[in-house]
């Protein structure tokens, strides 16, 4: 069932290549939806698709890429879908 996910990182996640990663691992699981930085130092995204592609995202957002340190991840499920057609990075 297709559904979408709001995901706020917390910890060392920015200046560390969360944003790219993150958009290579949605691509990876066939996810559209975006992620940016957030200016309270978290990494913020939203990602539609399969539930089980989506919790493979939040997964992976508690590890995050090689240098960066999580501390917390909220999540946020919805059957809400917003359309997304791509998966970007926003600035």
């Amino acid at each position: 069932m297709q559904k979408l996910v709001k995901i706020k990182v917390f910890g060392q996640v920015q200046g560390v290549c969360f944003r790219e990663n993150t958009k290579r691992k949605a691509e990876e699981l066939g996810l559209v939806g975006w992620v940016q930085n957030v200016s309270d130092g978290s990494v913020y995204a939203e990602a539609e698709g399969e539930e089980v592609d989506l919790e493979k995202l939040t997964e992976w957002c508690h590890q995050g890429p090689k240098f960066a340190q999580v501390e917390r991840v909220e999540e946020e499920y919805s059957e809400k879908l917003l359309n997304y057609k791509d998966f970007c990075i926003k600035f």
